[in-house]
Order: structure tokens, then sequence, then C-alpha cells
């Protein structure tokens, strides 16, 4: 018959102990051995920026990326709203500008021209005519005339 080997597990333990430590003392040495990024050495090495703002700017990349691996469904769903409003604010602006135009030739229709004869819809068409090019509007007669 076999037997099972017995193993202790506080050995396992010190094991595992003895090679985190060596991995820590090897990591922290490839942190100290790598070269700065470009922006803080052009920044603070070069120029001399004060070192508490490198600590802000640290600070606020650090919280954008634990921001966006935590919120990315609230942030995609902000996305989609503004590239919604962007792609519509075009049509919303050309509709309100041909709104505007036509009051602004309804008023000079009635303010200028002889519309005893028309009613609001003929004076609206009259309008939304001129607004598109048309020259319906002169061929009323003039209050002055």
């Amino acid at each position: 018959m076999n037997k099972k080997e017995t193993t202790n597990p506080a050995e396992i333990r010190n094991q595992n102990h003895e090679a985190k430590k060596m991995n820590n003392y090897e990591n922290s040495k490839k942190k100290k051995d790598r070269d700065l990024p470009w922006w803080v050495e052009l920044l603070f090495v070069q120029i001399g920026l004060p070192d508490k703002l490198l600590i802000k700017i640290l600070k606020a990349k650090n919280t954008s990326k634990e921001f966006l691996k935590n919120d990315k469904k609230s942030l995609i769903t902000i996305l989609f709203v503004i590239t919604t409003l962007a792609y519509f604010y075009p049509v919303i602006k050309h509709a309100k500008n041909k709104l505007d135009c036509e009051m602004i030739a309804k008023n000079y229709i009635i303010k200028n021209k002889n519309t005893t004869g028309f009613d609001n819809k003929e004076i609206k068409m009259l309008s939304t005519n001129f607004c598109h090019g048309g020259e319906e509007i002169y061929e009323i007669e003039n209050l002055k005339n």
C-alpha cells in the first residue's frame, strides 16, 4: 500500500511568503528603473512646474480610471444622449430659422401690403412662399399706392 505523504501547511505558507517577498523586491526594483512619461519629463523636470500639480494630476487620472471602470453604462448613456442631440441640432435650428422667417414675412405683409381681402391662412401661405424664394408677395398692391 502506498502511504500518503503528509505536508506541513506552515512550511507551504513560509515558502509562499518567501516567494512573495522576492517578487515584491523585484517589482519595486522594476518600478524604480522605469523611465518617466514624456509629459512628466517635459512639464515637471524641464519646465519646473510644482510637484503639487503633478500629485493632483495623478490623483485625477486614477479617479477617472476608476470611474470609467465602474460606470461604463452611465457613461455610454451620456455619450449616446449627447450624440443624439448633436445629430438633431441642425434640423431643429433649420426649423427655427424657417419659422422665424415666416413670422417676419407675415408681419411685413400685414404691415406694408393691402391685405383686406386675405384671411390668416392665405397670409401664412404668402409668407412661406416668400421665405422659399417666391415672388407672389410683390403682386399685392402696396398700401401707400
